[in-house]
């Protein structure tokens, strides 16, 4: 058996690259060119834009809607692949591939609590952290909100922040550490190259976009070793991202630092 396993290890890897460059590869890909082009581009760094949650046709409402339906559900998929790789391909310890990685339904309000706990934490130093790049010059203005004013539009913000924590905890937490745990890493360099990678595609916000989530990357993955649960990282995430996105799309153009 260990010999099966030391043989396995290799495989397990490869799939790791294969799943992160189907899900989350090409937007780290994206991040670094986008940040090499915004470092060699005329205008400095702190002047320039991210915009995220863009509207695709706003004159045409209904198929804008259509089209933030697309692209806040098909992500789902990838996180659902991993899932499946998980439970078809060397399924880990711990009960069901849902019980094993955290994602079950036995401790709905703990996590919920937990959750909501962490996000209440980091929000504000998060925050923080974002205006300090800005005016050191080492991050982009982002835009958290460009969607229309439509009925659907808070909602799809709502949407767009559970699809985020959804796809990247479980892929980047759940999936990676699990694989690389079974491959024979050590717990904190799994930790530590998850968060690097989340960091890389954030790039595209600037350095400090990419500092803060490494060390959001850090903090999630540390907490998932003690607790081996996935729902509270999905929770904090989704309530920091519908905070940011719901909270610019109410305040932008009403208070001056954003």
């Amino acid at each position: 058996m260990a010999a099966t396993a030391v043989r396995s290890r290799p495989h397990l890897v490869l799939e790791t690259v294969i799943v992160l460059g189907i899900c989350l590869g090409k937007s780290a890909v994206m991040s670094i060119l986008n940040i090499i082009n915004r470092l060699t581009y005329q205008v400095p760094l702190s002047e320039q834009t991210s915009t995220m949650n863009s509207a695709v046709t706003p004159d045409r409402p209904w198929l804008d809607l259509m089209y933030q339906l697309a692209n806040n559900l098909f992500p789902f998929f990838f996180a659902f692949a991993a899932i499946y790789l998980l439970w078809r391909v060397w399924p880990p310890r711990g009960g069901s591939v849902w019980q094993a990685i955290g994602l079950d339904g036995r401790h709905v309000g703990r996590d919920i609590g937990a959750g909501v706990g962490v996000a209440a934490l980091i929000l504000g130093p998060a925050l923080g952290f974002y205006l300090l790049a800005r005016q050191l010059g080492i991050n982009t203005t982002i835009v958290m909100a460009n969607l229309g004013e439509n009925w659907w539009t808070i909602p799809m913000y709502c949407l767009a922040a559970f699809q985020n924590g959804f796809l990247e905890e479980v892929v980047m937490i759940g999936y990676l550490t699990t694989r690389w745990r079974q491959s024979g890493w050590h717990p904190a360099a799994a930790i530590v190259v998850s968060a690097l990678i989340r960091g890389s595609y954030h790039l595209y916000q600037g350095f400090g976009g990419f500092v803060s989530n490494l060390v959001f990357g850090l903090l999630l993955g540390w907490l998932y070793h003690r607790t081996k649960r996935l729902w509270p990282l999905v929770i904090a995430h989704t309530v920091i991202d519908i905070t940011a996105f719901v909270g610019y799309s109410l305040l932008a153009g009403v208070v001056s630092w954003l």
